[in-house]
């Protein structure tokens, strides 16, 4: 039975939602000195240190794990769930304020010289470890002292894996270090220790956090966030060493199953459909408030006059574009009332984009603009007609596909740093994709399995349900995987596309080479260019022919046009100049310069 819950997860604003609790914190007694035993007291304390967690973790100046939509108006810009994905082969960027993010991608990243710019932060982890250091000092009850440990549990969890997806190898520290600790000056420890001390710590969390919070506290993290974040934890940890034959994957792929299924077994949760797939999925990204979703987990609070973004005005203004790659990802809606890709579709045409969205997923044009809607969705619906390419005049897509989730004109209309929607950042459909690719990569995946996730997905944008032998996509069909998996990844970057995971799972697959392929956009043959639609069109504007059609370059002419991923580097980011100069034990990762 679907339940709806108040105040799911974390109301996370980064610094500010939580200043009012905060305000007397730091009128006392400074916590990072180790000798302040006045401070740690009472359970109130605690409660009171860890909003300096959740406060410093939410600074997207230096952490990008608890992102959403950022902790300040102007860097929804540059760094939000939707920048994030320029790194990824679902978007493509002409924006300044991407170009750190279209390196990536195009293999061309360069050592930082310091950490800040590097990612290399830790003091969060420092916060964590003075908890640690002291909590027990605390004369409360167990149950409770154990629920404010499950809180640092889970940040340092979430943190490492962070850490680990950037580096590999990286120093691992359970106490709170000074300027003259030894440990400064230390190695990195293997990946795979690291992560094995990150699954200890997660599993603390999911024993120690409550399913709910007291009416004082709603809004902390609980139960079912850690699960979530375990669930995310194994399956990217298990996948990893499969793929890059690490070894001991089986352990991960395991406790991922049963992360998802505990979550499952909670019964708090469920897919968010009232009936309405033309736009169920999409509400998930456009309310204002997410308390009360009944499938968001987990979510950061946006609210007037406390924390504001602007990423509505942001997604309108970059030159972005979503990829024909995304797009041709989702299935055809086939006259027998069967899904099938677009290389298999009887349906599927491309002689123009409205062709190209029409008997298609519905999540399609929840994600991607149908032009004949544009007049309904955007705020500026009078003056512009869609698609719009450089050299027009308004908002220019790089692929002629603009990208639409998250957007909604109301927000866009109330300016710089005031739109206020939250941003889901653990959503129950990813457990149950999750569950499916773990029990699939173990090979005990069943019809059942599928019923019970995927399907239940499904439902909701009212696709025809996945089978256990589907037939096998020519996209994919030299990859080396089974025509299941591939459907289970295409329902996954369907799904859960712009929510920050799809660079991370090009890395776990190791299908890292997908970044080095040529990033198109939509069909546009030089006929076009005689249309007085496209009368203003930018001789910048390239095409590439593929099997006798002309589809849009995007990178042609452009410094990221010659796209690399080298195999035996790109997997890792590099370690900044300036930490390795500070501490010659920390080696620079394989192959970067």
């Amino acid at each position: 039975m679907k339940k709806i819950i108040k105040n799911i997860g974390l109301v996370l604003s980064g610094l500010a939602v939580l200043s009012s609790c905060n305000d007397s914190f730091l009128e006392r007694t400074p916590t990072h000195d180790l000798n302040d035993n006045s401070f740690w007291t009472t359970a109130n304390d605690l409660k009171t240190y860890n909003n300096g967690i959740y406060n410093e973790a939410g600074n997207n100046n230096d952490y990008m794990f608890l992102l959403g939509f950022t902790n300040g108006a102007w860097s929804s810009n540059t760094h939000s769930v939707f920048a994030y994905e320029a790194q990824s082969d679902n978007m493509a960027s002409m924006s300044s304020r991407h170009q750190w993010a279209t390196k990536i991608a195009a293999g061309q990243e360069v050592v930082p010289n310091d950490a800040g710019r590097g990612g290399w932060k830790w003091s969060v982890l420092r916060r964590i470890n003075v908890f640690f250091q002291n909590y027990q000092k605390v004369n409360a009850d167990e149950t409770i002292i154990n629920e404010y440990a499950g809180e640092a549990y889970f940040f340092r969890a979430w943190f490492y894996l962070d850490k680990v997806q950037m580096y590999g190898d990286v120093p691992y520290l359970t106490e709170p270090l000074n300027t003259d600790s030894p440990e400064l000056y230390g190695e990195r420890m293997p990946r795979k220790m690291v992560m094995d001390s990150v699954l200890r710590d997660i599993n603390k969390a999911c024993e120690y956090l409550p399913l709910d919070w007291d009416s004082d506290s709603p809004s902390r993290i609980t139960k079912g966030a850690a699960l979530a974040l375990k669930s995310r934890i194994c399956l990217y940890e298990g996948t990893f060493r499969k793929y890059h034959s690490l070894g001991d994957h089986e352990k991960f792929l395991n406790e991922a199953v049963k992360a998802s299924e505990d979550l499952m077994a909670l019964n708090k949760y469920a897919i968010h459909n009232t009936g309405n797939p033309a736009t169920d999925y999409t509400t998930l990204f456009t309310s204002e408030d997410l308390a009360s979703n009944d499938e968001v987990i987990l979510y950061r609070k946006y609210q007037t006059g406390v924390l504001g973004h602007r990423l509505c005005g942001y997604i309108m203004a970059n030159v972005v574009g979503v990829t024909k790659d995304l797009v041709d990802d989702y299935l055809c809606l086939e006259e027998d009332g069967t899904a099938l890709p677009t290389g298999l579709s009887a349906v599927y045409n491309d002689n123009s984009i409205e062709d190209v969205l029409t008997n298609r997923d519905p999540r399609l044009t929840q994600t991607v603009l149908d032009p004949r809607q544009a007049h309904d969705i955007f705020f500026n619906k009078d003056q512009y007609e869609y698609p719009i390419l450089d050299g027009m005049k308004g908002n220019k897509s790089t692929t002629g596909y603009h990208a639409i989730k998250y957007y909604i004109a109301e927000q866009d209309k109330k300016g710089y740093g005031k739109e206020d929607h939250d941003a889901p950042l653990f959503r129950y459909a990813e457990v149950l994709l999750n569950l499916a690719e773990a029990k699939a990569e173990l090979g005990t995946i069943t019809q059942a399995d599928l019923d019970r996730t995927i399907n239940v997905i499904r439902e909701r944008a009212a696709m025809p349900a996945l089978t256990l032998n589907p037939p096998m996509d020519p996209k994919y069909a030299n990859e080396g995987i089974s025509s299941l998996l591939v459907e289970i990844r295409r329902e996954r970057r369907v799904e859960l596309s712009f929510e920050q995971l799809r660079y991370t799972d090009l890395m776990r697959w190791k299908w890292g080479k997908r970044l080095a392929l040529p990033v198109l956009g939509m069909r546009f043959e030089e006929s076009d260019r005689n249309d007085p639609h496209f009368a203003d069109i930018s001789d910048r504007v390239k095409t590439v022919n593929v099997d006798g059609k002309n589809y849009i370059d995007v990178f042609a002419g452009t410094d990221f046009e010659n796209r690399v991923f080298d195999e035996n580097k790109h997997y890792y980011h590099p370690i900044p100049v300036n930490v390795i100069s500070k501490n010659p034990a920390i080696e620079q990762n394989s192959n970067w310069e």
